[in-house]
Order: C-alpha cells, then structure tokens, then sequence
C-alpha cells in the first residue's frame, strides 16, 4: 500500500489567486519529493506541471 503523496493546491479558480503566490506553493510540494519512493514521483510532477499550467493560463505577476 502506498501513501499518497500531497499535492499542490488545487483552488477552484485559479484565476482568483495570485499567480505568484500559488507556483511558491506549487514548488513547495516537490520539496518532500526526497521522502518518497521514486515510483511516486511521476505522479507529483504530473499534479505540479498542471497546477503550472493553470498558473500560466491565470497571468503573471512577475518581473518580464
């Protein structure tokens, strides 16, 4: 049995968070990557690609 590996937030409109705010977030989850099987991997930096792209399609608040 395997643990599941926590995820990145999800919020329900990704639009209403700073983007900025949520790809810290985002990152953060790959931080306890180091914990965890490799086998689960794959897993977590599908759920982080995704949360990334919803963070792009939301806008930036970054520097250019």
């Amino acid at each position: 049995m395997t643990v599941p590996v926590p995820g990145p937030p999800r919020p329900a409109d990704p639009r209403a968070q700073d983007p900025g705010d949520l790809v810290a977030r985002v990152m953060a989850a790959l931080d306890v990557l180091d914990e965890r099987p490799p086998a689960e991997h794959v897993e977590a930096f599908e759920r982080v690609h995704a949360a990334l792209g919803e963070a792009l399609a939301a806008g930036s608040t970054g520097p250019a």
